[in-house]
């Protein structure tokens, strides 16, 4: 099968270097990208899903010592990387390209996918391509596979999460912290080493470095990337800086401890301080409480309902069929990869989704975000968006669309509307809206901060090997005001712990860009078709939601995205809607800090 298209794409090449270009040819043309691309498009989804499947499996059912998983996951993504590296199908893109003028928008995007596509695996340097798949595995393995122990007794990451959520023992949290960190240790030669390989796998067709390469989705270049990124921070710091006072004093009177200057890392709810939901209770919106009466898989069965309450199809039964959906029974003599996703596996229907589901607030908002991807996946699934165009417009729509009902299903008509909480309930929406900055807000410093500045340092040479540890926390505390327990040491790699670093890097600026185009999202649903307040918004049942969400899905990658969201918002990336909804919260916390000492400059 590979030698026929290989054989095929030749003879293409062939023709498309050959043809004159009068006018009745440009039909011609366009006819014969179409044999290429079709051809293109059928080889690539067969190679897809044998490689999805053996993804799957490495991820789903995590052996120690199993060779043969990792050497199948191995065989099926390095059968991916020659055909999309193949240097017919990077010489015939190209070929077709210098023609672009006559062919049609959607046949150029498509070659410009496969070009892209083709720099994460290039023929000409396949050795390091298949170096850079076997090491990728065995990063999986360590990460996912790796034996989290407090005082002897081994921790799930479920575990180590709900302690740093509800534990008030500093000494038991900085143990729990410290243990959460120790996977780096294992990961960090391997960082050092994908890093070269990533480099020098993208630099074989010019691109500067992996950073460079991975921005360039975007249509961007890295410091253009970089400056968006630093603006969103500029915009948001002010309230960041609230934010941030705030919670040293509140967390200094929770542990009975002097106001520190910077947020020491175990005091916060979250392993990498990204999310601080965890510091603010709201009275009467115990959620935990309601949604431990309930099942794992009533909360799957709900998020699924609220989709088709708006319009969407239920989902396909093989959903449920495939999918990995709830934590392994403890007698399980393997592991899974404990980190929430959504799986595309053929670019068509079949649709999982990897997660580990509990009855509590955390997995009642992760569970409808991750829906939001499947029902992405499923809406640009259609015959007008070709096979390799059926991604998100950009790579932050895709997290925009989960993270927007990550938004929803926590408001309060929502919740009343799903029966729980009471219809008479009165709750401090000032409160509310402190804890929604906890999330939305405390994020950017961290994506568009530490994240995104960490990455590009490291795959642009600005961090040496021996700094690994010292530039993580460097920028830990300058974007974020956080610091370690104690000086951690170059023999940890604190970084390696978040699990982008090592499978899915150079990409973390999705998130901040897609909690910004969310608010944007958000305001106009509430403004336009619900007509209510951003604050008090209720999706479900609303098909026009639906419908506008189906909009903004439909086309896939087979749009210009600043045009696509300008078409359909009529403006382009902004985080202004994001800050008027937080506003009301601005005023609130320069009066409770009237008086502290604030540790963040007022500009960075």
């Amino acid at each position: 099968m590979y030698q026929n298209c290989t054989l095929f794409i030749a003879f293409i090449f062939a023709l498309v270097t050959s043809c004159n270009l009068s006018q009745p040819q440009q039909t011609k043309i366009q006819t014969k990208a179409d044999l290429f691309l079709n051809e293109y498009n059928q080889t690539f989804q067969k190679l897809l899903i044998e490689a999805a499947e053996a993804e799957w499996t490495l991820n789903t059912r995590i052996i120690e010592g199993d060779t043969v998983t990792d050497k199948l996951a191995q065989q099926a993504q390095e059968k991916m990387a020659l055909f999309n590296g193949s240097e017919f199908n990077i010489k015939t893109a190209q070929e077709f390209l210098k023609q672009k003028d006559f062919l049609t928008e959607t046949q150029v995007r498509q070659l410009e996918s496969i070009i892209y596509a083709a720099a994460s695996s290039p023929a000409i340097v396949i050795d390091k391509v298949k170096g850079n798949i076997k090491l990728g595995t065995a990063q999986t393995q360590k990460l996912f596979g790796f034996k989290y122990v407090l005082d002897g007794q081994e921790l799930s990451t479920n575990q180590i999460d709900s302690i740093l959520r509800t534990s008030k023992k500093l000494d038991e949290r900085e143990k729990v912290w410290a243990s959460s960190k120790e996977v780096g240790k294992s990961l960090k030669q391997g960082v050092i080493d994908q890093k070269a390989l990533r480099n020098q796998i993208v630099q074989s067709l010019d691109y500067k470095n992996y950073f460079e390469f991975q921005v360039s989705d975007y249509g961007m270049n890295a410091q253009q990337m970089l400056e968006m990124n630093k603006k969103l921070i500029n915009d948001i710091w002010p309230l960041y800086r609230e934010l941030h006072t705030w919670a040293r004093y509140h967390l200094a009177q929770q542990y009975n401890q002097p106001v520190p200057d910077m947020i020491p890392a175990h005091w916060l709810p979250n392993r990498w301080g990204q999310d601080w939901t965890g510091l603010v209770e709201v009275e009467g919106l115990d959620l935990d409480e309601v949604l431990k009466e309930k099942s794992a898989e009533w909360i799957v069965r709900q998020a699924e309902d609220f989709y088709v309450s708006i319009g969407f199809e239920a989902l396909p039964q093989s959903f449920y069929e495939k999918s990995s959906l709830y934590p392994l029974p403890k007698e399980a003599n393997y592991k899974k990869n404990n980190h929430a996703s959504a799986w595309h596996m053929d670019n068509d229907q079949d649709v999982r989704s990897l997660m580990s589901v509990e009855p509590n607030t955390e997995w009642w908002e992760t569970t409808l975000h991750e829906l939001g991807h499947i029902y992405y996946y499923l809406t640009y699934s259609n015959e007008d968006v070709p096979i390799i165009l059926r991604g998100g417009a950009n790579r932050a729509y895709h997290e925009a669309m989960g993270s927007l009902l990550g938004l929803a299903s926590l408001q309060k008509p929502f919740l009343q509307s799903y029966g729980l909480i009471s219809e008479n309930l009165q709750l401090n929406d000032t409160l509310i809206l402190l804890k929604e900055a906890m999330n939305y807000v405390v994020l950017i410093p961290w994506a568009s901060g530490v994240m995104t500045h960490y990455e590009h340092d490291l795959y642009s040479d600005g961090i040496t090997n021996d700094q690994l540890n010292s530039k993580w926390w460097y920028y830990k505390e300058l974007y974020q005001g956080i610091t370690p327990p104690e000086k951690r040491s170059e023999a940890y790699c604190d970084a390696a712990s978040k699990t982008h670093i090592v499978n899915d890097p150079a990409q973390y600026y999705d998130y901040a860009l897609s909690y910004v185009l969310l608010f944007q999202f958000h305001e106009h649903i509430a403004n336009n078709i619900l007509k209510q307040d951003v604050h008090q918004t209720n999706y479900y049942g609303n098909t026009q939601v639906g419908d506008f969400l189906k909009a903004l899905m439909y086309d896939g990658a087979n749009v210009d995205w600043p045009n696509h969201l300008k078409e359909h918002l009529g403006s382009q990336i902004s985080a202004k809607p994001m800050l008027d909804y937080f506003e009301p919260l601005m005023h609130y916390l320069k009066k409770v800090n009237k008086g502290r000492v604030y540790t963040l400059t007022e500009q960075l």
